[in-house]
């Protein structure tokens, strides 16, 4: 198995790169993740899954091996294919993916264009207990920072704010201080609107 490639940045687009290591250029598909995390620089080192059918050989490439490690979870449960996969670590963070995962939250996986109801919880059911003991999340801190985070974009789509701007806001306010009151978190986010 080809576990990275390091060479030179020859393409970069959204959906895939092009490494040249060594007079072979490898094809790589990646997520928007990836991409926002891949510098402008010649020399570039990215993590892969190759994923071998019969009819082809596909190289996914990944910023990190958590990235990577979260797509070979999600691509083991039963209906998610490395497509929507790719998708959820296009739209999700992978560490959201890990807490939505972790804490049951169906309504964020279910949000994730091509997945519904039933995979979404198939997919919490079959990971849940494995991220659980692999990143070693203490569920009721997430949750709170779930809880409070909901309900401060809530209130502010009462107040008539954007909610993908209320969004982007509080999560930065939530990372940066990750026990913030709700108050706290809305007087912030008022702040900088």
């Amino acid at each position: 198995m080809i576990t990275h490639i390091q060479g030179k940045l020859v393409e970069k687009n959204p959906t895939d790169v092009v490494i040249d290591c060594n007079g072979v250029g490898y094809l790589l598909n990646i997520s928007l993740h990836t991409y926002s995390q891949i510098p402008n620089q010649e020399n570039l080192k990215l993590y892969t899954h190759l994923q071998v059918k019969e009819d082809s050989h596909t190289l996914f490439g990944f910023s990190s091996i958590a990235e990577r490690e979260i797509f070979r979870l999600l691509i083991s449960v039963s209906g998610v294919g490395a497509s929507i996969a790719r998708t959820m670590l296009s739209s999700l963070t992978p560490k959201q993916v890990r807490e939505g995962i972790a804490v049951g939250d169906v309504a964020l996986i279910q949000s994730i264009k091509g997945i519904g109801a039933k995979t979404a919880q198939r997919v919490i059911l079959d990971l849940k207990d494995k991220i659980l003991k692999v990143y070693d999340i203490d569920e009721l801190s997430t949750i709170k920072s779930n809880t409070n985070k909901d309900e401060a974009l809530s209130a502010l789509e009462v107040l008539g704010f954007n909610k993908k701007q209320s969004e982007r806001l509080v999560d930065k306010i939530i990372s940066n201080q990750p026990d913030s009151s709700l108050e706290f978190i809305i007087k912030e986010a008022l702040k900088n609107l």
